[in-house]
């Protein structure tokens, strides 16, 4: 470990870490080798290759041919409506993630704000006093004049 951070292990396992050949992959998703090239061919699930050009499946891979053979077989739906599901599913998750990030920045924003605010009122002068609209008060001047005895 360095001074500056944690570094991250790099034989640490994710769910977007490409372990499973295309053998193991169909069978940990139930569905033919050949119907995950035909997926692959098609843009539906497109896992990572190797040097030699080998697929290598992730978890999140794995999951993801699950839900569309769940939409393909139970739902009745067709690859090219599965496939723009999919386009769909992740573009809202883009747009979730954009919404949090300019969430975050009006906040961080408002709270400047509120800082710079706070410093404004902090500097003030005290021995002033606020006009209020709508106070009325009447001004006297006093002079003193010669006695009338």
């Amino acid at each position: 470990m360095g001074t500056g951070g944690r570094r991250r292990n790099p034989y640490q396992l994710t769910d977007d870490s490409p372990v499973y050949v295309i053998s193991v992959a169909a069978q940990l998703s139930g569905l033919h080798p050949q119907t995950l090239r035909q997926y692959d061919r098609l843009g539906l699930v497109s896992p990572d290759r190797t040097a030699g050009r080998g697929r290598r499946y992730s978890a999140r891979d794995i999951e993801l041919l699950r839900q569309v053979q769940q939409l393909s077989q139970d739902e009745g739906v067709n690859l090219a409506g599965i496939k723009r599901i999919i386009e769909l599913e992740a573009q809202v998750a883009a747009l979730q993630a954009r919404v949090a990030e300019l969430q975050d920045a009006v906040e961080g924003a408002a709270a400047t704000l509120r800082q710079r605010e706070a410093a404004v009122h902090a500097s003030y002068r005290r021995d002033l006093v606020p006009y209020q609209e709508g106070q009325t008060s009447a001004l006297v001047v006093w002079r003193p004049g010669r006695r009338k005895d």
